[in-house]
């Protein structure tokens, strides 16, 4: 295979945003087919992204029958994830789904389920995890310099940043607010450089405190507090298998000042870091105190042949195509992508009963 045919399922803001731009800086990729429920997007994306001979349709299970096309970006709405990916991996297609996986676990196993069964490639697009400072600290996770990661913080707050715009706000289309909006990418951080995917129980709380007001002051113009059905903050603690314990707090809207999106902090029986303010290490050399800030120049490494950008969904972009032509494992596999999954779910399900929720 020496170019990838790939279609786009679904053509809004995440697809216009992310996937098509990346997908076009490759030099081994055509799109060459479009999707949405709403024709003229998929017709601006054909115009804007599509190869000469690109076909539109409303309808995915139309775009599935063509068996020329490899590929498959599953970029709608929360709710449809699953349902689409499984068919497109029995139509023979590689998939990568954006994140999250999917509106909860159930729906997620069929998608991880389906990849097994027809051997097809399945990837979750968590591109956070292909900025330079993830990188280096995973290598550093890897090269065992934390020793024994038993504490994480993984963070997602705005202080007003809602999204007004598609579905972002419907419970129904997306199953939750920050939480599996933006909460997702610091869980999937957190659990990659720790290495842990063993949850045991978690414990959650979720807000709907700042939906219904009207002195708002968010980023994105005013949101409908009729159409805010998603809680705006949520948090959870997770204890997994071995003991270790992460703190996750995500929200869209809380009165704070100290915002950080995407982000993680762990700490280890050999030392600390977190991604604070780029990239800080710490820990106790020769009975000292010490703090290691690397200096990262991502565009000067070339992290992917033939990729020279800084771009986290540029490289998440060349790994995943490179592992459908090379035949290599995609960076997000999606065993791990079902566990953030599964720990949202128990946030989730534990906010709403006020208990324990055990795995």
């Amino acid at each position: 295979m020496e170019t990838v045919r790939i279609g786009i399922i679904g053509c809004g803001g995440i697809a216009n945003g992310k996937h098509m731009p990346s997908l076009k800086q490759l030099p081994n990729v055509q799109m060459v087919a479009f999707c949405d429920i709403i024709e003229e997007r998929a017709l601006k994306a054909k115009a804007d992204y599509g190869s000469a001979d690109a076909s539109v349709y409303t309808d995915y299970k139309k775009l599935l029958e063509d068996k020329s096309i490899d590929v498959v970006h599953v970029c709608t709405p929360n709710r449809s994830h699953s349902f689409i990916t499984v068919d497109a991996l029995e139509a023979g297609k590689h998939v990568m789904c954006e994140k999250p996986m999917a509106i909860n676990s159930a729906e997620a196993k069929k998608m991880l389920d389906a990849a097994k069964k027809t051997g097809k490639k399945l990837t979750i697009g968590y591109q956070t995890r292909q900025t330079a400072g993830a990188q280096y600290l995973k290598t550093e996770a890897m090269n065992g310099t934390f020793g024994d990661i038993y504490y994480a913080k993984a963070t997602a707050l705005r202080r007003r940043a809602v999204p007004t715009w598609g579905v972002f706000l419907n419970e129904y289309e997306q199953g939750g607010g920050p939480l599996i909006d933006i909460g997702t990418h610091s869980l999937d951080l957190t659990l990659w450089i720790m290495d842990n995917y063993k949850p045991k129980y978690c414990v959650g709380t979720s807000y709907h405190k700042l939906n219904n007001s009207l002195n708002q002051g968010n980023a994105w113009g005013k949101w409908d507090p009729e159409k805010f059905t998603v809680e705006d903050s949520a948090f959870g603690f997770i204890v997994m298998e071995n003991g270790a314990t992460i703190n996750l707090e995500s929200a869209w809207a809380l009165n704070m000042l100290d915002v950080r999106e995407a982000t993680t902090l762990i700490c280890g029986t050999l030392a600390g870091a977190d991604l604070y303010d780029g990239v800080r290490i710490n820990g106790i050399r020769n009975d000292v105190q010490y703090t290691l800030r690397p200096t990262l120049n991502p565009t000067g490494a070339a992290f992917f042949e033939g990729v020279n950008s800084a771009d986290p969904s540029v490289i998440e972009a060349a790994q995943w195509i490179d592992a459908v032509i090379n035949d290599k494992t995609p960076c997000v596999l999606p065993e791990q992508a079902y566990t953030v999954t599964r720990i949202l779910e128990g946030i989730y399900t534990s906010a709403a009963t006020g208990d324990i929720y055990r795995f």
